[in-house]
């Protein structure tokens, strides 16, 4: 399976080592498209350029499988993916931390979305690895 790994890069690297954790937990027994995330070294400002990084990502939101999204670092480009893959039909998975932020109700509120809330850092991997 195809997985597109979305978690916020512009909007925060906070995440960044569990972003790698989780892609780690997916690479087990699927293929992740969008594995870069995960990299601790990726910088807020990447060098390809805004529009080949929105070709690139429309292109493997359009080849994957199914969606997972890390949410809890708030994320302008995380939203637009999900609602990208929302309009293709495919699967998606959100996950957040509630004791740490307040998830979109535009995502929340979305029947069409799989919501995960979670706590500690094993229970997303395990999470992940059921999916």
């Amino acid at each position: 399976m195809k997985v597109y790994f979305a978690g916020s890069i512009r909007g925060g690297r906070q995440d960044a080592a569990l972003y790698r954790k989780v892609i780690a937990a997916l690479k087990e027994k699927n293929q992740v498209l969008t594995e870069h995330v995960g990299d601790l070294s990726l910088s807020t400002v990447e060098d390809k350029g805004d529009k080949a990084i929105y070709e690139q990502d429309t292109a493997w939101l359009r080849e994957c499988d199914i969606v997972v999204a890390e949410c809890t670092q708030v994320s302008l480009g995380v939203g637009y993916e999900l609602a990208y893959a929302e309009a293709q039909a495919k699967e998606v998975h959100i996950f957040y931390r509630p004791q740490e932020t307040q998830l979109s109700a535009m995502l929340a509120g979305n029947e069409r979305f799989h919501i995960h809330r979670y706590a500690e850092e094993a229970e997303i991997l395990a999470a992940v690895r059921r999916i």
